[in-house]
């Protein structure tokens, strides 16, 4: 099918449905042979509109197969998954609509031509509204109470409500898209659709002067006789010009300037004879009359230092002062508390929701077909485990695996040392890399803490442990930082920075991928949450 024709019947659609004609806008869209997941999207719509929950379901699936990263197709299917009562599928779509929000607030889906923006809140609200149909109302109140800790337009108000109804056991309905907020092409592709005479109509101009070579386009001009050469005037060649007599500026706005000075001309002359200038970068008003062009011309390939450009130069950056070396006692040992990770959806239920689609990870060709077949075959007291290394493996293990007896499954899988091999993970909304347990040499608590949906990931670095010293907090860095130094610390855009301490100001003592040194804080970032965690041998 031609791009074209998909456009136009997509315009005719939107059109249709603008002025809530359901059923034609339902033909226009079905006469695409080729549907792209957004016309399917406008195609549910339609369907939700009329009241038809079964076909507005099978396009939701369609759309989602075509684009199984579209958080908002979740979040749609969620909502109508509940009208229907298939409680177990809509929490599946919540939670799916929650991994790809991909720790954002809020998605702002214009640029694809629907305008309509998905909040965190929102995906939260939808799973608080399973909860209390499946009768679960401490999990909902909950996930109310981590919804009201986000930040987004429209969410003052429904969630103070929602706890109120929770707190008297109502249950919540549903949000979903306003009626008419669909998918729309791009103006400047429809205004394409017109077809447009760019040659226009032919003319025959014919010269009455005899041997008129002249083919350039110029306006009306007097015509004489024998060969034309355009003129070209000094004053035309810069812009630049040279005061003749020194000027003090009278009122505001204007500059004064010493005589034989250059400026730029930026504006026109006025009525009053004052023309816009730019001097020693600032802009004001000098008279046109007291102004003589200047020849700049430069050869070429080469620049005029000289000449002003009338355009200050930034401020120049200083790098952070280098702290002098001295020994300096162990720093002491500190202790935060622990942020507590979100709400997790995965105790909805005593089995993990199946997913309806799992998506694709860009890992090698054998990890990725084993933790397919091992995604296939998990039963509901296993999970499906996915190490980040210098490759990416994955295992089947029961959930309740020890960290300690996962480490050394791991170790044995990659052919390393289960003493050298680090296990860390992400929480919800943040960058950094925490270790997983409550110790990094021994850590406690089983894989379940980490798993969702029957899946958790990991990521392993092989390094030696700290020995003596206490992680104060955690920083991801925000730029390369090559060592100037033999202490200095070096490492890479995206890498987490455990903090052993603050030599001054502007410059930390940290640890990362085995090395000990120190860098300007200025090239990396803190996270909301602080971790502690004290690492002893």
């Amino acid at each position: 099918m031609l791009y074209t024709e998909l456009l136009r019947l997509w315009d005719e659609a939107v059109q249709m449905l603008d002025a809530k004609n359901w059923h034609g806008a339902l033909d226009k869209l079905d006469e695409i042979s080729e549907p792209t997941s957004r016309t399917l999207f406008n195609t549910a719509s339609a369907h939700l509109a009329l009241g038809q929950l079964d076909h507005a379901l099978k396009a939701l699936d369609l759309t989602i197969a075509k684009d199984e990263r579209l958080a908002v197709g979740f979040f749609q299917r969620s909502a109508v998954m509940m009208q229907i009562d298939r409680l177990e599928e809509a929490l599946s779509d919540c939670i799916w609509a929650q991994k790809h929000m991909r720790g954002n607030m809020v998605i702002d889906y214009k640029q694809l031509g629907l305008r309509y923006k998905l909040y965190s809140w929102q995906v939260l609200y939808n799973a608080a509204a399973v909860y209390c149909r499946m009768g679960q109302w401490e999990q909902a109140q909950e996930v109310l109470l981590s919804a009201s800790k986000e930040r987004g337009g429209g969410r003052a108000g429904h969630i103070e409500v929602a706890l109120e109804g929770v707190m008297r056991e109502e249950n919540l309905a549903p949000l979903m898209l306003p009626e008419g907020v669909v998918f729309r092409p791009r103006k400047q592709d429809v205004e394409q659709l017109q077809q447009r005479d760019f040659l226009g109509k032919a003319k025959v101009i014919s010269s009455i002067v005899p041997n008129d070579d002249f083919g350039g386009f110029e306006p009306l001009r007097v015509q004489k006789p024998g060969f034309y050469e355009p003129k070209m005037e000094g004053a035309q060649d810069s812009r630049y010009m040279r005061m003749r007599v020194p000027y003090m500026g009278r009122v505001p706005g204007q500059l004064t300037v010493p005589g034989g000075a250059m400026v730029f001309l930026f504006g026109e002359e006025d009525r009053d004879g004052m023309a816009t200038v730019i001097y020693d970068g600032q802009r004001g008003l000098l008279p046109m009359s007291l102004l003589d062009p200047a020849d700049v011309k430069t050869p070429k390939g080469k620049k005029d230092k000289r000449v002003p450009s009338g355009i200050p130069l930034p401020p120049g950056l200083l790098p952070p002062t280098r702290p002098k070396r001295q020994p300096a006692p162990a720093p002491p040992r500190a202790t935060f508390s622990i942020d507590s990770p979100p709400p997790s959806y995965n105790t909805a239920t005593h089995a993990p929701l199946p997913a309806p689609e799992p998506p694709s990870y860009s890992a090698n060709a054998d990890s990725s077909d084993q933790y397919d077949d091992s995604a296939q075959g998990a039963d509901s007291g296993s999970v499906v485990v996915k190490v980040h290394y210098t490759y990416t493996v994955a295992l089947f293990v029961p959930l309740d695996t020890p960290y300690h007896q996962l480490k050394e499954q791991i170790a044995e899988k990659l052919g390393q040392s289960a003493s050298q091999l680090r296990l860390r993970h992400k929480q919800h909304g943040s960058r950094a890399l925490v270790p997983v347990g409550g110790s990094e040499e021994e850590p406690e608590g089983t894989i379940q803490e980490v798993a969702e949906a029957g899946r958790a990931t990991l990521w392993c670095q092989t390094e030696d442990p700290l020995s003596q010293r206490s992680i104060l907090y955690q920083m991801v860095a925000l730029y390369d930082y090559s060592a100037q130094g033999t202490e200095d610390l070096e490492f890479s855009e995206g890498d987490t920075i455990d903090i052993l301490g603050e030599v001054n100001e502007e410059w930390l003592e940290g640890h990362c991928a085995g090395n000990i040194g120190i860098f300007p804080s200025c090239f990396a970032y803190s996270e909301d949450a602080n971790i502690s965690q004290s690492l002893e041998s």
